[in-house]
C-alpha cells in the first residue's frame, strides 16, 4: 500500500514538472514571437523587431558579401484561400539601397488585368494609406505575388493604416495591416528610404 502511494506520489510530482515545463516553453516561444520571427531562409538570421509589427531579417550573399536586409509586415487577417498563412509586405535592401517590395497574399491571385509596357503582366490594386486611397497597377509575378510600386512603400512605412484591395481567385478581399511604430532611422539606415505622405 505504501508501495503504491509512494509511485501515485511521483507520477503527481512528475505531471506538475512536466506541465511547469510546457508553461515555461509556451512563455518563452510567446516571447520570442513579440520581439521576432524565425526566418524560412536557411542563410537568413532569425527577425528581430523593427518597430510595431514590422521584424527585420539580415543576410549577407555567400559570393558577394553583399549585406541584405528584409523588413516583413503580416497583416492583421487572414484571406479565405488559405487561413494559416497571412497576408503581409515585404521590403528588401541590399548594401543600403531600396530593392523591391512584394505583397504576398498567401494564396493563388486572380488573373492579371493587362500587360504593363514591356509585356509583364500587371494586376489593379485599390491601396488606401490613413484617409488616402489610389489604385496601383503592380505587376503580377507567377500569380503568387505583386511587385509593389516605390511610392506606395514610402507612403506605408509611414502610416498607421495600411490596406490592400486584391483580386483572389474567389473574388476581391482586403488585407489589413498596422504599419505604425516602425524605426525609421534604422529603414533609413539599411534602405536609404524616407516615408512619403500620399
Amino acid at each position: 500500500m505504501k508501495a503504491l502511494h509512494s509511485f501515485q506520489n511521483k507520477n503527481r510530482f512528475g505531471l506538475a514538472a512536466a506541465t511547469v515545463a510546457a508553461s515555461l516553453i509556451l512563455m518563452a516561444a510567446s516571447a520570442f514571437a513579440q520581439q521576432g520571427a524565425m526566418s524560412p531562409y536557411q542563410d537568413e538570421q532569425d527577425g528581430v523587431s523593427a518597430g510595431g509589427k514590422w521584424i527585420e531579417f539580415r543576410s549577407e550573399d555567400k559570393m558577394t558579401g553583399a549585406k541584405k536586409v528584409r523588413f516583413e509586415l503580416l497583416a492583421n487577417n487572414y484571406f479565405r484561400e488559405d487561413p494559416d498563412y497571412k497576408p503581409r509586405v515585404e521590403v528588401v535592401c541590399t548594401d543600403g539601397k531600396y530593392q523591391y517590395a512584394d505583397f504576398n497574399l498567401g494564396g493563388r491571385l486572380g488573373r492579371p488585368d493587362y500587360p504593363g509596357f514591356w509585356g509583364q503582366p500587371k494586376m489593379e490594386v485599390r491601396v488606401r494609406i490613413d484617409g488616402s486611397h489610389d489604385h496601383k497597377g503592380w505587376n503580377w509575378v507567377r500569380g503568387r505575388f505583386l511587385s509593389m510600386d516605390k511610392g506606395t512603400v514610402r507612403g506605408a512605412i509611414g502610416a498607421q493604416v495600411f490596406n490592400v484591395e486584391v483580386r483572389t481567385r474567389t473574388g476581391y478581399a482586403i488585407a489589413e495591416f498596422s504599419p505604425a511604430a516602425l524605426n525609421l532611422d534604422e529603414v533609413r539606415r539599411a534602405c536609404d528610404l524616407t516615408p512619403h505622405k500620399p
